[in-house]
């Protein structure tokens, strides 16, 4: 398991004020983020306003120091230990960084492995095996160069577990594809995870990825953590009220009305709407069964009842405007 706890990391900026004259002034990029990743689990790293995710991962990788904080790495002091670290983590980019396009994808997994010091059989053995998973064994001795952005995308990955690692870390890694390539690699980093146990961290603006991908998220804001948990609990953090769907026979503005005169005496802060023959409810209670009880009673036949769950998507831009209006102090 990686165990972050309150990790901070301060720069000292130069602010030029004219031609002859600068300052210096202290900037927190990351203020006080403490995180877990465990072994077989996908955590999802969102950044609202540029929040500070990249320079939390360069820690977490060891590229850069901590100005103050703890990194433990399966029970090790990663701060301390860093060449161990290193040999047990790796890093998948979008786009098309981190190879070399006028290699091999054969002879790119080649010099990675060298890089790690892997013994050459071991190292024939392990290429044969990744590029068999990503579905490259038969491009192995093409140039990159005149592979396409979804192939090379995949010998990202494969070059990402070139070093069989423990932990690794996805930085946009569907960024510039098209859907149906995504869904391969979604399926891919899945199999990571699940099959192979492998810890992951993930950062994507895609937050339709986040929410299929990730068994817990993370969203940090000015270098700050803002919330965590499951994609329910952020939810439910975010959305206090519960929304219905709820449509009868008949449906009517009187029936409307009867409805709403009845769940305000049991909620006094819930809302119904009339949108078209559907009724959509908002309140604070679980109101499955008042529904159902309501329609019996009243004699209505139901052709729709069902709890709306509100997406990550949702919850996430709701967040980002409680934020906006908070920094600007808008009440």
């Amino acid at each position: 398991m990686i165990e972050v706890h309150n990790l901070k990391k301060t720069y000292d900026v130069k602010r030029r004020q004219n031609f002859f004259h600068s300052t210096r002034e202290k900037v927190e990029a990351v203020k006080d983020i403490s995180m877990k990743i465990e072994a077989g689990q996908i955590v999802g790293l969102l950044g609202i306003n540029g929040a500070g995710k990249t320079t939390t991962i360069k820690m977490l990788t060891t590229l850069i120091e901590p100005t103050s904080g703890s990194y433990m790495f399966d029970g090790m002091d990663a701060l301390m230990n860093p060449h161990q670290v290193k040999k047990q983590i790796n890093m998948i980019a979008g786009g098309e960084r981190m190879i070399y396009w006028r290699l091999t994808a054969y002879e790119n997994l080649w010099y990675y492995g060298q890089l790690y010091g892997i013994e050459n059989n071991e190292l024939r053995r392990r290429i044969d095996k990744l590029l068999k998973l990503v579905g490259l064994e038969d491009k192995a001795n093409l140039p990159v160069e005149t592979f396409s952005k979804g192939m090379k995308q995949r010998l990202q990955i494969a070059r990402g577990m070139i070093n069989n690692p423990k932990y690794i870390f996805l930085d946009e890694p569907t960024i510039g594809l098209d859907a149906v390539v995504t869904q391969e690699l979604h399926e891919e980093i899945k199999n990571l995870a699940k099959e192979q146990g492998k810890g992951i961290l993930l950062t994507s603006h895609y937050l339709s990825e986040v929410e299929e991908l990730c068994d817990y998220i993370y969203m940090v804001n000015n270098g700050e953590l803002v919330v965590e948990g499951t994609k329910k609990e952020l939810t439910d953090f975010v959305f206090t009220k519960k929304y219905y769907a709820f449509s009868v026979q008949g449906m009517d503005e009187a029936v409307v009305a009867k409805l709403r005169n009845h769940l305000l005496i049991l909620d006094g802060d819930s809302s119904v709407e009339l949108e078209g023959r559907t009724a959509n409810i908002s309140s604070r209670l679980e109101l499955s069964s008042i529904l159902a009880e309501f329609a019996v009673r009243e004699g209505l036949v139901i052709n729709e009842l069902h709890k709306l769950e509100p997406s990550l998507e949702q919850a996430v831009i709701k967040l980002s405007k409680n934020i906006e209006r908070e920094e600007k102090g808008i009440a």
